[in-house]
């Protein structure tokens, strides 16, 4: 390997001395970083990757590389978010480094593939690699970005793992530490990194590169194992609450009952207003147009009482969400319910600025028992009865020092709002919203299963 001191003119919010290596040598050279989780049945998933890529990389012979759970790196949960962990890669390994790769917890690599795909770019210059993705028309999730031309801009499919280059990883890293961030809001990670990274044209687009897949070609250098990893073969008890009101029991409601109402053991609708045909339980919280944080968290205080059947799993979602609980059911197989678990669709709030994580509320919110009995326990409440909800508990959660996991089977609006090669790949879980879409076609297109498999 050869390095050179080089002055670099191109971005002056850095510094101009850069010593940067010419040519790309091998996996010593590679930090590799799987965008895992702090529940510890994703922190075991993301510890199984490390050593397959650490064993891989024994046996090949061409360096051993530096192999990062983000979710260790700090005690901040924000980590996940991806920007607040930039300086302190950039500081520790940025001397050393000449790509960083991030993968999520089911991707596995071909390291040889991975090497010949690296030295295809000179180190010395900025680079975001990954297999796109574009939107097909304006997103409400990406706030209708590039509405003119919606697949001109492209974003990494975050299983199909992505890469930067240290050059442009330490400029990012600088800015990161000068710069407050357009939105406080992190809604579709991958779409806002590229966004970032992107920086209005004065930053690298992302280069489409094929051999980063998700699904098995002779060419490509990872696969993708199922998402669905079962601990056991136990079946938890789930218990449904559905938030509605008195103005959509006509219009929103009849859409559960011809869909996803008859998967459920445990289910209750709750309203503001009793309604026997329905039937509807008020819990003597009036209405609210927004928020609906007093009747969530009587929700919550119903679910530890004896008037509901006792239950290992909450799941609150709206009268407008779309959910498949076969699949849910699968994946809580996955999940502890003695541990205090919060699953869902994550956001965040102030992520850079030591903000908070929360599971959207329009994709379901999914609570072990043990979550709701410390965050019902701990005094935590909301500061008004139409406060958002979802955010008022991901704040509560945070206190308390129960991380919001997420699934991105979980989608907080419809599928035409997701890239189509997107959600086609997955078998979610949930979508929101009905506008201007038939919700029963799009609960039978994408969540209903046509041979459901054995739940127990």
């Amino acid at each position: 390997m050869r390095c050179l001191n080089e002055k670099i003119h191109l971005h002056t919010k850095i510094s101009p001395l850069y010593l940067f290596c010419v040519s790309f040598s091998g996996l010593e050279e590679v930090v590799f970083v799987i965008q895992s989780q702090r529940n510890s049945y994703h922190a075991r998933r993301g510890e199984q990757r490390r050593v397959e890529i650490l064993q891989q990389a024994a046996e090949l012979g061409q360096g051993n590389p530096v192999v990062l759970l983000l979710h260790e790196l700090s005690q901040y949960e924000g980590d996940w978010s991806v920007l607040p962990a930039l300086p302190h890669l950039s500081a520790t390994y940025g001397q050393s480094a000449s790509w960083f790769f991030f993968i999520e917890e089911e991707t596995r690599v071909l390291l040889s593939a991975l090497l010949q795909v690296l030295n295809r770019y000179p180190v010395q210059e900025e680079w975001f690699l990954g297999k796109r993705l574009h939107d097909n028309d304006a997103s409400i999730i990406h706030h209708y970005a590039f509405s003119e031309d919606p697949a001109s801009f492209g974003y990494p499919d975050p299983a199909a793992g992505w890469a930067v280059s240290t050059l442009l990883l330490r400029r990012l890293a600088e800015r990161i530490q000068h710069e407050h961030l357009k939105s406080d809001f992190t809604i579709d990670l991958k779409h806002e990194l590229a966004l970032y990274i992107w920086e209005e044209g004065n930053g690298p687009q992302l280069t489409a590169v094929p051999q980063f897949c998700t699904e098995m070609r002779d060419n490509c250098l990872q696969c993708i194992i199922s998402i669905y990893m079962n601990t056991d073969n136990s079946f938890s008890y789930v218990f449904v609450a559905v938030k509605t009101c008195q103005k959509f029991h006509t219009e929103r409601v009849p859409v559960v009952k011809a869909t996803w109402e008859k998967d459920a053991g445990f289910l209750e609708f709750y309203s503001d207003v009793l309604d026997a045909s329905i039937p509807t339980i008020s819990l003597g919280v009036p209405n609210t147009e927004r928020g609906h944080c007093g009747k969530t968290f009587a929700i919550l205080r119903r679910f530890l009482s004896k008037a509901v059947p006792k239950a290992d799993w909450l799941v609150i979602v709206d009268d407008d969400t779309l959910i498949s609980l076969p699949r849910l059911r699968r994946l809580l197989r996955c999940y502890d319910p003695k541990e205090a678990v919060s699953l869902g669709e994550r956001y965040g709030y102030g992520l850079v600025q030591n903000g908070y994580s929360y599971a959207t509320g329009g994709g379901g919110m999914v609570l072990s028992r043990v979550a709701v009995s410390r965050l019902v326990t701990s005094g935590c409440s909301c500061y008004s009865d139409d406060a958002p909800d979802d955010m008022v508990l991901g704040r509560c959660f945070t206190a308390l020092g129960v991380p919001i996991t997420h699934s991105p089977l979980f989608h907080q609006a419809r599928p035409d709002d997701y890239s189509e090669s997107l959600i086609s790949m997955q078998q979610a879980i949930s979508f929101h919203k009905h506008w201007n879409i038939n919700p029963v076609a799009v609960y039978k297109q994408w969540l209903q299963d046509t041979n459901p498999r054995d739940e127990l």
